[in-house]
């Protein structure tokens, strides 16, 4: 008998043992921790000399563009070099694929050219995406710098490591000229200084403060690129363990068109991502279905994601309130009663 107890009270021990260490196992396979993702690169200042191609990835420019725009950076005291096809036509691009590329990958390559400036934007960045390499926008890191559909190389250099710079380009470099005060925050960034802007209140505003890296620029742009997992900025594997405040803006697209962009980033899930959102100036639209203008259909859904938020902002096709935006860059929005400001920080 008492052999047989000592059996049932060995058979009891084993099974505890056995439960207690089926507790305290991993439960399935166990994922690797993410690694916390790397700082994108800046690249580096610029100096009086240096060289800046201009290069028009998307539509052809007017005839008198590149000219124009070469005077004003000249006029600053860089070296302008003219891209070979950056008045070429195909259709209504600068030029075949083949060739806009071939300018794109001569400036990306060349070392002794420090920044890239766009002519304009239109339509046909995205389509030299897929014969490029993250690598060769990561090779000699440098500024390309753009808004409207330039947000299509914007979003391939962050997916690359390498920040970029949304803002004016060759248009308004040529037509607003070298003492221009927003032409003027451009050379500041492309010459190393971080911008920290202030700007009024907006009745709609969400009051709060955030920080993150800037992602974003022309709506229409990155949203019709958005499912690319090798070029789309705010695909969740690029943003996941990344703070992100989101801008955005755009031109002659009608509020139906916009409101169907946001909620595609609200179905991808990027609102619920994102610590803070700036939404820019919004131009050439009709008001319509009783609203009274585009920020007012945009906060019925921006303004209940209790971030801060900002409408107006100076970034926009109005090339007179498009304050230069450095996408990748860490920032701090910080919404108040009285005003906004965006402060740029390393």
């Amino acid at each position: 008998m008492k052999r047989i107890l000592l059996i049932i009270t060995a058979l009891i021990m084993c099974n505890a043992i056995t439960a207690l260490a089926s507790d305290q196992a991993p439960k399935g396979p166990q994922r690797p921790p993410m690694p916390h993702p790397q700082p994108l690169t800046m690249p580096a200042a610029l100096k009086p000399g240096d060289k800046i191609a201009i290069i028009s990835p998307a539509s052809t420019p007017g005839d008198d563009n590149p000219v124009k725009a070469a005077a004003t950076l000249r006029a600053w005291g860089f070296e302008p070099v003219i891209g070979p096809h950056a008045l070429a036509k195909c259709h209504s691009y600068a030029g075949t694929i083949e060739e806009r590329c071939a300018d794109l990958r001569w400036a990306l390559n060349d070392p002794d050219i420090k920044a890239i400036v766009c002519t304009r934007g239109g339509y046909g960045s995205a389509m030299l995406l897929d014969p490029m390499t993250k690598q060769e926008f990561r090779n000699n890191p440098k500024w390309i710098v753009g808004y409207s559909d330039i947000t299509a190389l914007h979003s391939a250099m962050v997916c690359s490591g390498v920040m970029s710079l949304h803002a004016n380009m060759g248009g308004a470099l040529g037509s607003r000229g070298a003492d221009d005060s927003i032409n003027q925050m451009l050379r500041s960034v492309l010459m190393g200084t971080l911008p920290s802007y202030s700007v009024p209140s907006h009745p709609l505003n969400v009051t709060g403060t955030a920080r993150g890296i800037i992602l974003g620029g022309n709506m229409a742009v990155f949203t019709n690129i958005g499912g690319s997992k090798e070029w789309d900025f705010l695909d969740r594997d690029n943003i996941r363990g990344r703070d992100i405040i989101l801008f955005f803006e755009d031109v002659s697209e009608s509020m139906p068109r916009v409101n169907s962009m946001l909620q595609q980033l609200r179905l991808k899930g990027v609102l619920d991502r994102v610590k803070g959102i700036i939404v820019g100036r919004f131009t050439e639209y009709e008001p319509r279905d009783g609203y009274t203008d585009m920020n007012e259909m945009l906060s019925e859904t921006l303004n209940g994601y209790g971030i801060p938020v900002c409408y107006d902002f100076p970034a926009s096709h109005d090339e007179g309130w498009n304050y230069p935006m450095i996408e990748g860059c860490p920032a701090v929005l910080e919404v108040t009663p009285d005003n906004v400001s965006l402060t740029f920080t390393k």
